[in-house]
């Protein structure tokens, strides 16, 4: 995979201001995508740790990447996504309740899962979120637990029907915020892969750290 992540990540990560004292810290369980753990989604991390987070990214593709959505989806499907998103869960399982819970597009599955059936979630962060209903782990979205969905508009491997009514429902439990991004690449926020979208990029993680807070 590609190494600019980390210079990208390093450019906004110096634009933050050093947390204050009194900085909501938040425990986050952050999955990575079908392509794997890659630099960009290690980078992706380190700018909410110097955010003043704590941030635990597994690798649930036992240090395999890809080059392509497409290999990627292929490795996930040999896989099997139920034994990726029992993985999420056992990741899970060795931190805290309260914690916030994020996955990039597969990584979205595990998060998904987590948030709305682990009791004690702070809040959710699905990012290129692509078609799976609220309603795969449970009837409803759990009372009190905040999220944010980001995906692009224009998105051939989003169903933004699915998003859209994902988030409406959510609304009727607790604050969901659906952020739309005009652009058609799908994993815009990984800056080492093809589809990095800066601009998108940089927005999404303003949001996410507005969101991160105002937890509780």
């Amino acid at each position: 995979m590609h190494n600019a992540g980390y210079g990208r990540a390093k450019a906004l990560r110096d634009k933050l201001p050093t947390p204050a004292t009194e900085a909501v810290i938040a425990d986050i369980l952050l999955f990575h995508h079908a392509q794997g753990l890659t630099n960009g989604i290690h980078a992706f991390a380190e700018v909410l740790r110097t955010a003043g987070h704590r941030v635990t990214v597994p690798d649930l593709y036992d240090g395999a990447t890809f080059r392509t959505i497409e290999e990627g989806v292929g490795h996930a499907d040999e896989i099997g996504f139920d034994s990726i998103i029992a993985a999420g869960i056992a990741a899970g399982a060795e931190l805290p309740t309260n914690i916030v819970y994020a996955g990039f597009s597969l990584g979205a599955l595990p998060a998904h899962k987590l948030a709305q059936t682990r009791q004690g979630a702070l809040g959710a962060l699905l990012y290129h979120h692509g078609d799976v209903p609220l309603t795969t782990f449970g009837e409803s979205w759990p009372a009190g637990v905040d999220i944010q969905l980001h995906v692009n508009e224009f998105d051939e491997w989003c169903e933004l029907e699915v998003v859209e009514e994902f988030a409406e429902q959510a609304r009727s439990q607790a604050h969901a915020d659906l952020f739309l991004y005009p652009g058609s690449h799908h994993l815009f926020t990984d800056s080492s892969l093809p589809d990095y979208e800066s601009e998108s990029a940089d927005l999404t993680m303003e949001r996410t750290l507005h969101f991160l807070a105002n937890l509780g």
